[in-house]
């Protein structure tokens, strides 16, 4: 994992205008750990980060510093029930580099 973590999820956490104690309550972190995690004292764990992700409206590999999937991505969902295709994007993006991340560290995927 990339070594700035701490850097790129303080910056999420000031680019969603949260406080430490407002990004704690919406992921169940404590302000204690995020503060060690954000000082670089402690790694965050991926289900940390993906909470935060999803709190502050970042995906996995913006936060994690790896390499994303959206350059890559060819085909995207299509709306037929008036759904924002901007959300529906972010989103598939989500959960593809999710999947990707976790194959690239060898987490087998279960059904």
């Amino acid at each position: 994992m990339n070594p700035n973590v701490s850097a790129l999820i303080e910056r999420a956490m000031n680019a969603a205008k949260l406080s430490q104690r407002a990004l704690a309550a919406a992921t169940g972190i404590s302000q204690p750990t995020l503060s060690r995690i954000m000082s670089g004292e402690r790694a965050a764990k991926m289900p940390e980060i993906v909470a935060i992700a999803q709190a502050t409206g970042h995906t996995v590999a913006q936060l994690t510093g790896s390499r994303t999937v959206a350059d890559r991505v060819q085909c995207a969902p299509r709306s037929t029930n008036s759904s924002e295709m901007q959300r529906m994007r972010e989103t598939l993006l989500h959960y593809l580099e999710l999947d990707a991340y976790l194959d690239d560290q060898a987490v087998p995927a279960t059904i």
